[in-house]
């Protein structure tokens, strides 16, 4: 079996070697143009994402085939409630912005079976805790926050309802992860194939992509090293580096940012490597469950990660804990 996560991952080694930050307020978290009506509109986006996702796999998976690829019923009708809530959410937002809502987007999901529509709604869940979790301290309006923060639980019982089916752990760490709007928009524009030409664009943009190289085995904190497919020379003939600029691949997993610098493979590939996820330190956790993942010229100490110095993402990666 092959493990990458739709896109990639980041990081490794010690604290004193490699940087680590607890994240409080970051730039790139403050409130886009056009205020709260905006990012109503882009978790509207998010909704009409996952609803359009239901609705399609369940309606291309019957009960037997869960059944059948080893998850027993009742959870085929827990996922049509799943389905439900996601209707119900875009039925909320669309109400609430009256004729200011966005229309729903075309997309396309790329799973084959029944247990790669799982693994990807898995990650769906996951970005939606992260998305609404990053755009909470964006909103002024503090009923809209308190109707976001409604929506951002039941996200968070459905992304661990589906990790528990999977056999990941359910709860990976004590604190979730926040994602600016910028990565989120990177993650969800993967399945966006057109907008209602109708409708003006959301003002936020989608990062190069990052391709993670496939591994034969499960990725684990403090142990598993990552390659970055083509991404050195990709930046470079995009001139989002310099030659032989330093890049660091940064990682997101629940508060903290993890920056690990990287290097540059054999051959002329232009592949950039890290030899493994850290394993955390003192009281930093090592990063676990749904992590994220970037490539930027910041190193965490002289500079922060954000979005003008992030060159490609963003990346997921599902990561074990330690061995002991």
């Amino acid at each position: 079996m092959r493990y990458s996560a739709l896109t990639s991952v980041l990081a490794a080694g010690l604290a004193i070697a490699h940087p680590v930050e607890q994240r409080d307020v970051a730039m790139d978290f403050q409130p886009p143009p056009g205020g709260d009506i905006t990012i109503l509109n882009y978790a509207l986006t998010l909704e009409y994402l996952e609803r359009k996702f239901y609705q399609e796999g369940l309606q291309k998976f019957s009960r037997q085939d869960f059944v059948s690829a080893g998850f027993a019923d009742p959870f085929y009708d827990n996922l049509k409630v799943i389905r439900s809530d996601e209707e119900t959410h875009v039925s909320f937002l669309a109400g609430a912005l009256a004729g200011q809502a966005v229309n729903e987007a075309t997309y396309s999901f790329p799973y084959t079976d029944v247990k790669s529509f799982l693994g990807l709604s898995s990650v769906l869940e996951g970005v939606g805790v992260s998305a609404y979790l990053g755009a909470a301290q964006a909103i002024v309006d503090k009923g809209y926050l308190t109707a976001a923060g409604s929506i951002l639980t039941v996200e968070s019982r459905h992304s661990s309802y589906i990790r528990a089916a999977l056999k990941q752990v359910p709860f990976p760490k004590a604190f979730d992860t926040p994602l600016d709007f910028n990565q989120v928009f990177s993650l969800a524009a993967q399945f966006i194939t057109g907008f209602d030409p109708k409708d003006p664009p959301l003002p936020f943009k989608a990062f190069p992509a990052i391709a993670l190289q496939p591994s034969q085995y499960p990725y684990t904190a403090g142990s598993s090293p990552i390659t970055f497919s083509g991404a050195y020379k990709k930046a470079l003939a995009a001139k989002l580096i310099t030659e032989n600029q330093k890049v660091y691949a940064v990682l997101f997993s629940g508060l903290d940012t993890y920056y690990v610098e990287t290097y540059m493979t054999r051959g002329n590939s232009g592949d950039l490597k890290i030899d493994k996820i850290p394993a955390g330190t003192g009281s930093q956790l090592p990063p676990t469950g749904q992590v994220y993942v970037v490539l930027s010229t910041a190193d965490g100490v002289n500079t922060k990660v954000n979005d003008a110095n992030t060159i490609s993402g963003v990346g997921i990666v599902e990561v074990l804990p330690p061995r002991h």
